[in-house]
């Protein structure tokens, strides 16, 4: 195998690469969002600036991964802060947790998704959907909803997944032992189709746990809830301001 090949390969395995070096697309991607008000100053303590914290607001999500390309069904969950930057209204990515191998490594190469492995589950009981997320054998939350309570508007639907969405990319140098590249990059979702859309009433528990923090942003009242089910692509991500820089200036 001659360098370039092996540099076109994109991941290690250079014999059986993990994932596929192409755009995802995702069929009868389910969520579960939990939108809820939390202690303000919990959240600028971890919100890296140029971001900025308008309303204490997080959004619990679970995601049920119908089908994936290059990965097949699996199923996330994370926690999403509402931010700005510039004027413009988004999401940053606080944490996520899934149960496919590929697609977290992947998230962690090809973009800047914080993903970590854990045990999310999306499930029916009882006239409820319930949304639960294990790292190993503890319980670090769960999410309850009445089971398709009453209909949401498809394009309030959209709006809601749609939104702009910031990430820190940060790239060690094994040859220095500091950062070879730090960054606040944005991506959206593209080419969205809402299939089913929901609302009702929702509860959220978040657990103590030291490798899944999500607790250290308390849930202090549930604001929303929804149940979507949807097509969509993920777009790359691109930087909008890089750390390393000395001026740090925008890179907008």
């Amino acid at each position: 195998m001659t360098p370039l090949e092996a540099m076109q390969r994109g991941t290690t395995l250079l014999t059986a690469p993990v994932y596929p070096l192409r755009t995802t697309r995702f069929i009868d991607r389910e969520y579960l969002n939990v939108v809820y008000r939390t202690d303000p100053d919990a959240l600028r303590a971890i919100v890296p600036e140029p971001l900025q914290v308008d309303e204490p607001l997080v959004r619990f999500e679970v995601m049920k991964m119908g089908e994936v390309d290059g990965y097949g069904p699996y199923v996330e969950s994370g926690q999403a802060i509402q931010v700005s930057l510039d004027g413009e209204d988004g999401e940053y990515l606080h944490a996520m947790y899934l149960d496919n191998f590929a697609a977290t490594v992947a998230g962690r190469e090809l973009s800047a998704y914080p993903k970590v492995l854990g045990t999310p589950r999306l499930r029916v009981d009882e006239g409820a959907l319930i949304g639960t997320l294990d790292r190993g054998t503890e319980r670090v939350a769960t999410a309850t909803m009445a089971y398709k309570w009453e209909p949401l508007d498809l394009e309030e639907a959209k709006a809601q997944i749609t939104v702009p969405t910031f990430m820190v990319k940060l790239v060690p140098d094994v040859f220095t032992q500091g950062l070879r590249a730090a960054d606040l990059v944005r991506t959206e979702i593209t080419d969205m189709t809402v299939k089913e859309a929901w609302t009702g009433p929702a509860r959220l528990q978040l657990f103590q746990h030291a490798l899944a923090p999500m607790a250290d942003l308390p849930v202090l009242e549930v604001v929303s809830a929804s149940h979507i089910v949807t097509d969509l692509t993920l777009a790359p991500v691109q930087s909008v301001f890089d750390y390393l820089t000395s001026n740090g200036q925008a890179t907008q």
